[in-house]
């Protein structure tokens, strides 16, 4: 990780927060307890990087609060072969957990200094097995399509119909869904075989409104 090193103290407060919050997936465990995330919020907040709270990262938006970072990722069920699709790249560190858990993920964020930032803190900690995209994430990205998971970090009123017709068989899609300030859905979808979509609520949540064109 190029001699970078998470703060000790508070990385094992948050750790622990997470088992006792109910996190039992080893390998998410294990890859956000190696990723510093004070790299990915500003330096002025760098303190409260590992508590368990949304932090602004600029363009009015936020970084997720560990623990819902860590639900998601455990939602997805990634497996070293994935091929994953990141709607909001953000300030990138949901990305660096994708990158550690699956073989490819493709992230698109609508702010071209977000996602400029992103790379940049990615290329820090040696991560380069993503390729990232300025545009639109409610049509996903059909040319890579399909995709063995789909995660978004910002929430849409309803669920992009791309995003579906994106996953692969045996496919997972994790999205909230809802209105900014109303209580919104974390959802999971998932496509058998056949293409039949099944859903799931996996809690309440508060995300940023995923923009479209």
């Amino acid at each position: 990780m190029t001699g970078l090193s998470p703060n000790p103290i508070r990385m094992k407060r948050m750790l622990t927060e997470l088992e006792e919050r109910g996190i039992r997936d080893i390998r998410v465990l294990d890859v956000m307890g190696k990723i510093p995330r004070e790299l990915f919020v500003p330096k002025a907040l760098a303190r409260e990087a590992y508590d368990n709270a949304a932090l602004p990262i600029g363009e009015n938006q936020t970084i997720s609060q560990p623990l819902v970072v860590a639900k998601m990722s455990e939602a997805l069920q990634l497996k070293p072969t994935h091929k994953v699709l990141e709607i909001g790249t953000g300030c990138g560190y949901q990305a660096a957990i994708l990158c550690k858990l699956a073989r490819r993920v493709y992230t698109i964020e609508r702010f071209e200094s977000l996602s400029a930032n992103a790379e940049k803190r990615l290329a820090t900690l040696g991560i380069n097995n993503y390729v990232a995209m300025v545009g639109d994430g409610s049509k996903g990205w059909p040319q890579q399509a399909p995709f063995d998971a789909i995660i978004a970090t910002a929430a849409p009123e309803e669920v992009p119909a791309a995003l579906l017709e994106q996953l692969a068989p045996n496919g997972t899609l994790i999205i909230p869904i809802g209105e900014q300030n109303k209580r919104q859905e974390l959802v999971r979808y998932t496509k058998n075989n056949a293409g039949e979509m099944s859903k799931n609520l996996l809690g309440y949540v508060d995300f940023v409104p995923l923009v479209s064109d």
